[in-house]
């Protein structure tokens, strides 16, 4: 076995690792995408997000302020 024979063969074994580790990447890297797809539907379903939640806490704060004020109008009476 020659010189050339040894490089040929070494480097058919590096490029077939090397085409093997890219196959997984990108296998992992499509795994990911539609993990990442899935997370982003289920997340409004279990998460409120923030603007919706300050919205919504404004508006228990508004209703409280007004039972706040007719109890103290009922009480000043």
């Amino acid at each position: 076995m020659d010189s050339q024979d040894f490089l040929n063969f070494a480097f058919a074994a590096a490029s077939g690792v090397l085409g093997w580790f890219a196959r997984e990447m990108w296998t992992a890297v499509k795994e990911l995408k539609a993990d990442l797809s899935k997370l982003r539907e289920e997340m409004p379903r279990s998460y409120v997000m923030k603007e919706d939640y300050r919205r919504d806490i404004y508006e228990i704060k508004e209703m409280l302020n007004k039972i706040f004020d007719r109890l103290d109008n009922k009480v000043d009476k």
